[in-house]
């Protein structure tokens, strides 16, 4: 018996990633939601140079790991880059170590979930954090974040 589409729908965790990369330092927000409407939101900081490509599986892979440890079975992940959500849903084929590295890594992290969507957005539909918008205004170098 085939199941009801939106029994598949239900429980759906919704991820929203967003990285960025600048001459001052790299980082990434991230928007987790319950489907009860449960929100976290994150700013990382990277204590390492990463390209915006880089930051960006640095976020969605941050994002998959800290639903992993909540035990989220269901999850939509949302991102603007249309590098990763290619690499991700096998649309683009892997070719600088970096990017097989990373593809590598969120091909083992899968196996975690039951159901594992990436979906691309546009730029301006993207969900910032509140902290990511506020990082953007400010220098890296005067930010601590714990």
């Amino acid at each position: 018996m085939e199941e009801d589409p939106s029994e598949i729908e239900r429980g759906i965790w919704k991820l929203s990633v967003d990285g960025s990369s600048c001459l001052t330092g790299s980082g990434a927000g991230l928007v987790l939601t319950s489907p009860d409407g449960w929100t976290l939101e994150y700013a990382l900081r990277f204590k390492f140079k990463a390209r915006n490509n880089e930051a960006e599986w640095e976020a969605l892979i941050a994002g998959l790991t800290i639903a992993k440890h909540l035990e989220v079975q269901k999850i939509e992940a949302s991102s603007d880059s249309q590098l990763v959500v290619g690499l991700a849903n096998g649309e683009y084929e892997a070719r600088e170590d970096p990017m097989v590295k990373y593809l590598s890594h969120f091909q083992d992290m899968k196996s975690a979930f039951e159901i594992l969507r990436i979906v691309k957005v546009p730029r301006a539909e993207n969900v910032r954090t509140s902290y990511q918008n506020w990082l953007q205004r400010r220098s890296w170098r005067r930010i601590k974040l714990c």
